[in-house]
């Protein structure tokens, strides 16, 4: 008879962990195999996999040239955010990850996106991560994977963020006859 306070009874928090890669890596090659080398050190003794999306490949922000792979990942896990976020920091600094320029070009990145907890803040970590809403190489892979997610700021499920992004925006008619 076990004990309903066991470890095996915990409910496991859900994480959907972003994943993006754009530079070649000397032992996994290019970045699509980055990614798919990345699903597989995230499965550990307290990391499950659940999902995965489709890799796409998305134009880089700010000045790196190289085009991203990118794809989001669902675990289930008993870790606390914050030893989630140790987690994925240890996997992209194994993965060869140099802290520097932001947005450069880089062999591995790994964000939270969402946690089934709701929100987190701290002075390292912010859940829900705090673009995810207006980019399109998240929100994309996301929905393949976790269409009703819930925002818990913004109360939309990624459904709807996806298509807001995607939707053809009004045009201000006073504007353009100046």
């Amino acid at each position: 008879m076990s004990d309903a306070t066991s470890p095996s009874r915990i409910p496991l928090a859900l994480y959907a962990i972003g994943l993006g890669s754009n530079r070649r890596h000397a032992r996994f090659g290019d970045p699509r195999q980055v990614l798919m080398a990345a699903l597989d050190a995230l499965e550990s003794a307290d990391i499950e996999p659940v999902d995965a999306s489709p890799i796409i490949a998305s134009e880089p922000i700010g000045p790196s040239r190289r085009r991203y792979a990118n794809a989001v990942a669902l675990v289930a896990s008993p870790l606390s955010p914050s030893e989630m976020l140790r987690r994925l920091q240890a996997i992209e600094a194994a993965f060869g990850r140099r802290t520097g320029q932001r947005w450069s070009a880089r062999t591995l990145d790994l964000d939270i996106l969402l946690w089934s907890g709701g929100t987190w803040a701290d002075r390292d970590l912010t859940i829900p991560h705090p673009a995810m809403a207006s980019r399109a190489f998240v929100l994309g892979p996301l929905r393949a994977i976790a269409p009703d997610w819930q925002h818990p700021l913004l109360g939309r499920s990624v459904r709807q963020l996806a298509a807001k992004l995607v939707r053809a925006k009004p045009v201000d008619r006073n504007a353009s006859a100046h």
